[in-house]
């Protein structure tokens, strides 16, 4: 149980998770406590937890303390309320295996590479204990059995990194321990080439650039993240972008990962000013930059309706091979409701002027 407790978001550090959050530890200090930093405090009082272990939970924004994220080196006093946080869900111990259609590019004794279709969740959590990618895997790389079996049971299944439910396109999942210890190095290293494709709002002034700050959990919102550009709340986040195709109100724009926080893109891109087009968390599903012209908005909420979701595609993604040790590297097309709104646009920008 310890375990479980501070076992927390691996995601967080290699690709982008679930929103989901849940209360796993809940404490408060005595009436008598000395000052003492949270870290030693809760290394005291959770059996089996780790120091290293819960100073990521503080850099990761997991620990509360009287409703406020705190570093690890915040002191507790007398009657501090403690909260620790995690993404795990706790009901969820069993995974179903499916039977599902699996768009697999590339497969062998090691790795399998996967292009994901848009609305599939990676992994089961809250309101999602079925239809994820991690109960295909299950039925695909397992006995093919429709019985549950203890997540524990069941191998990992490589899950190094993940991308949202609603972005597309690559992921990698390692089927041994061997691989999975390699690329999960790899992707700490930040080695690993990825390349997304996201249509953003606005123009930019330059045709390429980079975006440095921080990456952590809303300190209100605790289910979505928040860019930091002072550095001194959660994690490094670095995203260099180019200018691909401009459509006057909107851009097709190529990010690459250097670092792999949770909706680092999506927080990012917002963070600059130019939220992803139908981006409903961060913003972007309504209009940000165009006319007040009835034309224009039933065009836009016609491109919202083909592609109802954020406009993100992992494109591309490369690493060396865990056991030939070669470089090898995957490319992924643009999905049809992404590919259907671009040519809406170069259709309407190429018929009128740009309309102040």
């Amino acid at each position: 149980m310890a375990e479980e407790l501070i076992e927390l978001d691996d995601e967080l550090e290699n690709g982008e998770g679930s929103e989901e959050l849940y209360e796993r530890v809940n404490i408060i200090a005595d009436k008598g406590q000395e000052p003492l930093r949270v870290d030693k405090f809760l290394m005291n009082r959770v059996e089996g937890a780790t120091r290293n272990k819960i100073q990521q939970a503080c850099d990761n924004g997991m620990v509360i303390v009287n409703d406020k994220p705190v570093k690890s080196n915040y002191k507790v006093k007398a009657h501090d309320r403690i909260v620790v946080f995690s993404n795990k869900n706790p009901e969820n111990t069993e995974v179903l295996p499916e039977e599902m259609p699996l768009d697999i590019v590339y497969e062998d004794e090691d790795l399998m590479i996967i292009n994901k279709l848009p609305g599939m969740v990676v992994h089961p959590g809250c309101g999602n204990y079925t239809g994820t990618l991690v109960n295909g895997l299950a039925w695909y790389l397992g006995d093919r059995s429709t019985t549950p079996v203890p997540e524990p049971a069941i191998p990992r299944f490589g899950l190094v990194h993940r991308i949202d439910k609603n972005t597309s396109g690559l992921l990698v999942i390692a089927k041994s321990d061997k691989a999975m210890n390699d690329l999960a190095k790899q992707f700490f290293d930040h080695t690993v080439q990825r390349r997304y494709l996201a249509l953003v709002w606005g123009d930019f002034e330059e045709d390429e650039g980079t975006i440095e700050a921080h990456v952590g959990r809303h300190q209100r919102f605790r289910k979505i993240m928040d860019a930091y550009p002072d550095g001194e709340y959660g994690k490094e986040a670095i995203t260099h972008y180019k200018v691909l195709e401009r459509f006057n109100y909107v851009t097709l724009v190529e990010c690459r990962l250097e670092t792999g926080r949770t909706h680092q893109i999506r927080v990012h891109m917002q963070h600059i000013g130019h939220s992803l087009f139908n981006d409903d968390t961060y913003g972007g599903n309504r209009i940000l930059k165009g006319t007040v012209f009835a034309k224009y908005k039933q065009f836009v909420e016609n491109c919202f309706e083909i592609m109802p979701r954020h406009a993100l595609h992992a494109q591309t993604l490369g690493f060396i091979h865990p056991r030939t040790r070669k470089p090898i590297h995957f490319e992924s097309p643009l999905p049809e409701d992404f590919k259907s709104v671009l040519e809406k646009w170069k259709r309407y920008v190429s018929a009128r002027p740009l309309e102040e």
